[in-house]
Parts: structure tokens; C-alpha cells; sequence
């Protein structure tokens, strides 16, 4: 099932699209509009949404509702550095020996077809495509055996990244979380339509230049062993999104240096997920996240 977030007539709820329709929760009172209390509610929710398959009362076309970020405001956005060995060789870095997480900030996220701001402030705008999990079950202290259990699907994040302000802090969190910079979706892919998250081609354009090909397969600490290592230390919760990574072909690596510019489009794709759009301009004036 592919779980969306979007507007319809002024009002953001939950829903799921099949083909060219979406099924819509409005008016049902036993499914939350929002996907984090969605997600919260679990599965008596997700079968309520599937049972609302068979009533074409609760059909719309896909092109007459607007995609919000899957999860538009997680609780926990994190990502990994450093986790894929072709990344790691066109880098300055070794492998790590552990994980290397960092935080984004929930305020940088944005939905399939909005803009990706070029910051004032730099030119040294990148992307990173990035098949990422999002969590659909409470946990902590979990087991490597019982991880793949605590996700509930699976989504497209472009871990846009502004290179010289991620390199003034070693946690990499301010060039990480600039708003606009965290593009997810076009929607959450229910862990059973995926018979293998660790083998999944993933790709990037910018323009119809095609930047990163690789496979999830490359991974040096999968998602499983992600959710173990995270949750000795803290809660996870229904809703967060950890982003796993990225491999070979960002702009920071190219010669010249493959920066995005105002003007360009950048489309990352997942197999069996789908493809997640934007496009980039200069920052405008005035520009606070959540009034847009």
C-alpha cells in the first residue's frame, strides 16, 4: 500500500493511492487525519484505510490532490553519513566502525514538486538520494532479528545537503537541516510491497544528467542493523524517518564540482518506491517554513 499525506479542497489528511486513485479518509472518524497519529494508531488503522478500497464514495483522482511530504513533520528526522563504500572512496574518510548519525531538522522538509532553495549564503548545494525507513512501531533495545518488524515502510529522501556549512560542525547538522533541504516521498511504501529494502536500485538527475546509479545491496550498515544500534539508545517512535545514506555521484565529487543551481531539476528514484521531484531557485526574501 502506498500511504500518502495530501490536500484536497483546503484539508490535509491521510490517504493511499492505488493506481490513479486515491482513497480518501475524510469524514472517517476511526482513521486519523495526520500520519504521525496515524501511524501511532497502527494497524487497525492501516485495515480501516484498505477497507476503504471498495467504497468509490471515498475515490479521487490522484491529479486533483497535492502530495505533502509523507510525514510532514516527524519527531525524529535522522540520517547516516558514510554508508556506502563507493561513497566512502570519494571522500577524505575511512569506514566507519560504528554508525554515524546526524539529526535534520523537521522544519527543512518538503513534499515531491517543491522547490529546494539555493541558500544566500552558499553555492555549494548538493543532493543525496537516499532510500530511507520510517518507523511504525514504539521500541527500544530491539533485537537485530526483530528490526525489520518495528518499520512500518519505506520512502525517497533527497538529503539535500549545503557542503561548506555542513563542514563548520563535526555532527554535519546545520548544512543538513537548512529549510527546503529535506525533500520526501512521493509517499510511504508498506513494508509488505517491498521483498527486500537491501536490494533496490536507487538514481539521481539532475536536469536529464544522470549523477548516482547504485543499489541498496552497497549498504555498510543495512537497515536492521540501524534500528538495533539506534534503539540502545533511544526510543523509537511510530513516525520517525531515518535516512540511510547515499552512494557515489554527488556534486561535492564531481571535477568540476556538480553543484545545483537556480533554475535546475533533480529527480531521485527508488525501485519499487517511485521517483521523488524538485526543482531549484534562488531562496526568496521572507521565506519561513510552514507559512508556504
Amino acid at each position: 500500500m502506498k500511504l500518502i499525506s495530501f490536500t484536497h479542497n483546503n484539508i490535509s489528511r491521510v490517504g493511499a493511492v492505488i493506481d490513479d486513485t486515491v482513497i480518501d479518509s475524510l469524514n472517517q472518524a476511526h482513521i486519523p487525519q495526520t500520519m504521525l497519529d496515524f501511524l501511532e494508531a497502527g494497524q487497525p488503522a492501516l485495515k480501516a484505510l484498505q477497507a476503504l478500497s471498495n467504497d468509490t464514495k471515498a475515490h479521487l483522482a490522484l491529479k486533483e490532490v497535492t502530495l505533502l511530504a509523507p510525514v510532514p513533520r516527524p519527531n525524529k528526522f535522522l540520517g547516516i553519513g558514510l554508508n556506502y563504500a563507493e561513497h566512502i572512496a570519494e571522500t577524505v574518510y575511512e569506514k566507519p566502525e560504528y554508525p554515524t548519525f546526524f539529526t535534520k531538522q523537521n522544519s527543512c522538509v518538503i513534499a515531491t514538486d517543491e522547490a529546494i532553495h539555493l541558500p544566500t549564503v552558499s553555492e555549494k548545494l548538493d543532493y543525496e538520494v537516499e532510500l530511507a525507513f520510517v518507523i511504525g512501531t514504539r521500541c527500544r533495545n530491539v533485537p537485530l532479528e526483530k528490526a525489520h518488524e518495528m518499520i512500518m515502510g519505506y520512502t525517497i529522501v533527497n538529503d539535500v545537503t549545503v557542503r561548506d556549512w555542513q563542514m563548520r560542525t563535526p555532527t554535519w547538522m546545520i548544512g543538513k537541516s537548512f529549510d527546503t533541504h529535506g525533500p520526501m516521498g512521493p509517499w510511504i511504501v508498506t513494508k509488505d510491497e517491498i521483498a527486500d529494502p537491501h536490494n533496490l536500485a536507487l538514481k539521481t538527475w539532475v536536469d536529464d544528467e544522470l549523477r548516482q546509479s547504485s543499489n541498496t545491496q552497497h549498504m555498510v550498515f543495512n537497515c536492521y542493523e540501524m534500528i538495533a544500534y539506534l534503539s540502545q539508545a533511544m526510543t523509537l517512535e511510530p513516525g520517525d524517518v531515518i535516512s540511510t545514506g547515499t552512494p557515489s555521484g554527488v556534486g561535492v565529487s564531481m571535477k568540476p564540482r556538480g553543484y545545483m543551481k537556480a533554475g535546475q531539476k533533480v529527480r531521485v528514484e527508488i525501485e519499487n518506491i517511485g521517483t521523488l521531484n524538485n526543482y531549484v531557485i534562488d531562496a526568496p526574501a521572507g521565506f519561513v517554513a510552514g507559512n508556504h
